[in-house]
């Protein structure tokens, strides 16, 4: 088993979808573990904030068929793939971290997301997982988020939806 790290986001019926997600998460990867909830601005667009959170989950799945698992997930929600790169969401999730595995593609996949720069990604897996290493710098999760020049972006905790059922 591999231990995968995740980035949810939503900013479509967020509450919901988030929710959504927690549940489905738990049912298919038992001891799946998840960050606070945070509310943060939309990120290369004009959009109604973000609720984004983290997840850590003990994956039997390779990198590759976690993603495709992931698209399922967002598709069953509503994921509309049609629009712009940078757009409203009903469910976007991330597999940001795979164990120690770096990898560039084929594809879309990459590992780790350079998304991980963001306070967005970065925050919530930081706070699950803190001796995680970030593989290409060799630095904990904990180590980048205290360099991070996103430090003091504003992300407002929502309390509740991590214990969701």
């Amino acid at each position: 088993m591999a231990t995968a790290y995740l980035s949810l986001g939503s900013n479509v019926e967020a509450e919901t979808h988030i929710a959504a997600a927690f549940a489905a998460l738990r049912e298919r990867f038992p001891g799946a573990r998840f960050s606070a909830v945070y509310r943060t601005r939309a990120v290369g667009f004009e959009g109604a904030d973000f609720l984004n959170a983290g997840a850590a989950i003990e994956a039997d799945l390779d990198p590759y068929a976690l993603d495709a698992w992931l698209h399922a997930l967002e598709d069953a929600h509503g994921r509309d793939r049609g629009g712009p790169r940078f757009g409203d969401r009903t469910l976007d999730l991330d597999l940001v971290l795979y164990d120690d595995l770096v990898l560039d593609g084929p594809g879309h996949l990459q590992l780790p997301r350079g998304e991980l720069r963001h306070a967005f990604v970065l925050r919530p897996l930081a706070e699950i997982a803190p001796d995680a290493v970030e593989p290409r710098s060799g630095l904990t999760l904990a180590q980048l988020w205290a360099r991070s020049p996103e430090r003091d972006a504003a992300m407002q905790p929502v309390p509740g939806l991590e214990d969701a059922p």
